[in-house]
């Protein structure tokens, strides 16, 4: 059973290992740049290499240990990674490039889904793709799409931050990854131009 917060008598069921894993891949670029106590956020990309690729992919259960990622595979997976971002941003009314609907079905069509038999009889959603483990990241976004947790993943709605988190909140409509980093910036820069306002 799943850990689960409570609010005043709603129940909100935190991630299982599917949206947490999505959560983690779309994170593997980190495209923050605010500063914070004076310090610019260094922006970076956790999946910059084939071998980087193939580690985060045994990592999370989606390899093997010692498998190893071919520059086909890397290519899927950013484009998989781009994809799935646009989608959020799209959502989060942030457009951008990223997000093109057309473009975005056509990255999703390269992973057609198929829905396999385990040896216990349990049932298992997979995906054909031209990446080793890659396709299993499209399984579980389309899982995540069946199941809910789709509608739980947002992308901060700061654009210098854009970190992609998993919303507990009781309304599901949580804008910022972290009210203590991007919604107390938001606050503060709503408040000083308030008070720009007024005293202009």
């Amino acid at each position: 059973m799943q850990p689960a917060n409570r609010y005043t008598g709603v129940v909100v069921t935190m991630p299982g290992p599917g949206p947490r894993i999505l959560e983690a891949f779309l994170n593997t670029v980190d495209e923050r740049s605010f500063r914070r106590h004076g310090v610019r956020h260094a922006r970076g990309d956790a999946l910059a290499t084939p071998a980087q690729l193939a580690a985060w992919l045994a990592g999370q259960g989606l390899a093997w240990p010692g498998a190893q990622a071919d520059a086909a595979d890397l290519r899927a997976a950013l484009a998989l990674r781009e994809a799935l971002r646009g989608a959020l941003l799209l959502r989060a009314g942030q457009p951008s490039g990223d997000d093109d609907p057309g473009r975005v079905n056509d990255v999703l069509a390269r992973f057609p889904l198929r829905l396999d038999m385990r040896s216990d009889g349990m049932l298992r959603l997979s995906a054909q793709s031209p990446g080793a483990g890659v396709g299993g990241i499209a399984a579980i976004a389309a899982d995540c799409a069946a199941n809910g947790g789709w509608r739980r993943l947002r992308i901060c709605a700061a654009p210098d931050c854009r970190w992609v988190f998993y919303d507990t909140s009781r309304s599901g409509a949580g804008r910022w990854c972290s009210m203590a980093t991007c919604g107390n910036r938001a606050k503060t820069r709503r408040y000083r131009d308030r008070r720009q306002a007024s005293s202009g």
